[in-house]
């Protein structure tokens, strides 16, 4: 395989994980060419060919025995090494060819790659601009050298230089590739979408550029998308371990544990040490609360490699760092000196933020954690502030207090579901836990319903249709999923947290299902939601600015629930008073949903579920209240949060005393 002199299309081989290279083979045939050689030459190319590069070797070096001045027996021989892995042999091979033939440019391509595989950056970007030099119109020198560039952090230059190769080649299907996964590497995986979507038109095979897909999909939160990609590279090449794990990551945050171990398990059979393997079967078991374990396979992960940021960030989300985790403090450090992909260095500026608040170094960890927000806001549109005013307009305009005294004929009588709303980090997945270890609760996490709900009732409206047809197909789908999620249990938690825009809604389609508002500081709640690397939230929870403007929104949805549903309906509880009275505020929640009291809400911290939250790991601590007035050691920096203090609710009922 390979390309001939002065072809610029691309030949299909490749290597690397990420970004793929072509090989330039030359051709047996020359005048000065001894017949003997020649034929050993083309039989060893066919070796190849059927992939029996060992093979192929002996036959190379017979051909260099016989005429030892052969420099297209080199060249390939050159090849052959650098597929079988061996790229320090293979840059000798490089050599000895270009003693033979200094202005070949195919052989300067080669020995491009072979350099950067052996990790010889500026050898090898010398090697591609000499390329280049040589021949201009080669697609594949411009490809190797964005490879090059990637590989030394200079990303925007490596786009420019897979452009280049494009524009020489629009079908280059590695350039396409290439380029999307630079661009999502510089935060742009809508961009991505499109190039990996062209390569698997021009080549439907490829299972790489469908794992690509999966992973720009993936970073938009399109997650069954994602999902299905990932599938469908699989489907191709069941051996794929990029595939698996981005299918293991995806199917996790949609709440499939079972599958994600699954994906865990055969990467791990392929490749025993593979980092990125055991560092998602360390997340799924930090997720049933399985820490000691979690951390074990993390500390396995960063002996193999010291170098993999995603190793420093778990270690840092499952536990409370200390002044003795001065070593990971300095890998991090060392790390964030070197260019990182756009995600890699969000995470490792949240992780720092976590390790300075842990240790009390208030100043830094808002630096650390404003930095990792600046850079997040580059992997999404603007908020617009407008845009949730005007939703929360219609909302407040469709569900009033006219629509929901209406009886709606079709609503269900079905008391199994149960939602917790509110603003994300105000003790939702707390009081969720506090729930499900009751034996006649299920919790089932943040189920995604009622947002494509409201679009389908605000539709149907603009048509003038009634209501009544939607609310059963509503009440039977949704019923229907949680039966499918929590077998026979009495009570169905979803604690989706923006379902707070949507509890109208819900109540004229479950009128006898239960509705908990957990309502916390408003500063210590955007305070919380800025310093959270949450996957896929809303561009307000960047800035501060922006979270004061989606609060007060919040504000004024849930003042118009509070005076429109009964009491029966919508219990709100504060977190300050859940943490300071668990007991009692237990025995409150039980009781609202008409259920017995059970002391192993009590020790919900030992139940054993799956928690994929940000939260997972403070709701397997026994509660406390440190959290409580934590903005106070931020409070010179928060200016943007501080009208929030003018907002007050009304307060919520004190808990039944304990019994």
């Amino acid at each position: 395989m390979g390309v001939k002199p002065g072809r610029n299309d691309p030949c299909s081989c490749g290597s690397g994980r990420k970004y793929k290279h072509c090989c330039g083979q030359l051709p047996g045939a020359s005048a000065a060419a001894d017949p003997e050689a020649e034929a050993l030459l083309e039989a060893a190319d066919a070796l190849r060919a059927r992939g029996r590069g060992h093979d192929s070797l002996v036959l190379y070096q017979r051909a260099l025995a016989i005429q030892p001045r052969y420099a297209a027996a080199q060249n390939n021989l050159g090849n052959a090494l650098l597929e079988l892995g061996q790229p320090a042999d293979a840059v000798t091979a490089y050599r000895q060819a270009l003693e033979l033939s200094p202005e070949n440019a195919e052989i300067h391509c080669n020995l491009a790659n072979a350099l950067r595989q052996l990790g010889e950056l500026p050898q090898a970007q010398a090697a591609s601009e000499r390329t280049i030099a040589l021949n201009p119109r080669l697609s594949m020198a411009h490809n190797n050298l964005g490879l090059v560039l990637a590989g030394q952090g200079r990303r925007e230059q490596a786009v420019a230089s897979y452009r280049r190769a494009l524009a020489l080649n629009p079908t280059y299907l590695e350039a396409l590739n290439n380029l999307g996964n630079a661009l999502r590497d510089l935060g742009k995986p809508g961009e991505a979408v499109a190039l990996h979507r062209k390569a698997i038109e021009l080549d439907p095979r490829r299972a790489v550029s469908h794992c690509d897909l999966g992973n720009a999909l993936s970073e938009l939160g399109r997650l069954e998308e994602a999902t299905a990609s990932f599938r469908q590279a699989l489907a191709i090449k069941a051996d794929d371990v990029q595939a698996q794990l981005g299918l293991g990551t995806v199917v996790r945050m949609q709440g499939r544990a079972a599958e994600a171990e699954a994906s865990c398990h055969a990467v791990l059979a392929i490749e025993p040490q593979n980092v990125e393997g055991l560092l998602l079967l360390g997340e799924l078991h930090a997720d049933r609360g399985q820490f000691a374990q979690a951390q074990q396979l993390f500390e396995r992960a960063l002996a193999i490699d010291a170098d993999s940021p995603f190793v420093y960030c778990s270690i840092a989300t499952h536990r409370k760092m200390t002044p003795e985790d001065s070593a990971w403090l300095k890998g991090v450090k060392a790390l964030l000196a070197r260019p990182q992909p756009l995600a890699h260095e969000i995470r490792l500026r949240s992780a720092l933020g976590k390790y300075f608040d842990d240790l009390a170094r208030y100043d830094e960890a808002f630096a650390s954690y404003r930095c990792a927000n600046d850079l997040t806001k580059r992997y999404q549109p603007g908020y617009d502030p407008s845009k949730l005013t005007r939703r929360v307009d219609r909302i407040l305009g469709a569900l009033d207090a006219a629509f929901l005294r209406q009886r709606q004929g079709e609503a269900s009588a079905s008391e199994l579901p149960v939602f917790i709303i509110g603003m994300p980090r105000s003790g939702t997945s707390l009081t969720e836990q506090i729930l499900a270890s009751h034996p006649a609760v299920f919790g089932a996490g943040e189920l995604p319903f009622w947002n494509r709900a409201f679009n389908s009732f605000e539709a149907a409206a603009l048509r003038n249709e009634s209501s009544t047809t939607l609310i059963a197909s509503l009440a039977r789908d949704y019923l229907e999923r949680l039966r499918t999620l929590s077998g026979t249990a009495l009570r169905v938690i979803d604690k989706m947290p923006a379902n707070f825009l949507y509890a109208g809604l819900i109540h004229a389609v479950f009128p006898r299902a239960r509705i908990i508002h957990m309502q916390r500081h408003p500063l210590d709640t955007c305070l919380s939601i800025y310093f959270q690397n949450f996957f896929n939230m809303g561009a307000y929870a960047n800035d501060l600015e922006h979270l004061a403007h989606y609060y007060q929104e919040y504000q004024r949805i849930t003042a118009h629930w509070r005076a429109l549903l009964p009491a029966s309906s919508l219990l709100e509880v504060p977190y300050e008073g859940l943490i300071a009275d668990q007991e009692g505020w237990t025995r409150r929640l039980l009781a609202f949903l008409d259920l017995p009291w059970n002391p192993r809400c009590l020790d919900f911290h030992e139940t054993e579920r799956v928690v994929i939250t940000a939260s997972r790991w403070q709701v397997r601590q026994r509660i406390h209240t440190a959290s409580a007035g934590r903005w106070r050691n931020y409070e010179k920096h928060l200016g943007p949060l501080r009208q929030l203090l003018a907002l007050t609710d009304a307060p919520p009922a004190a808990p039944v005393a304990a019994r």
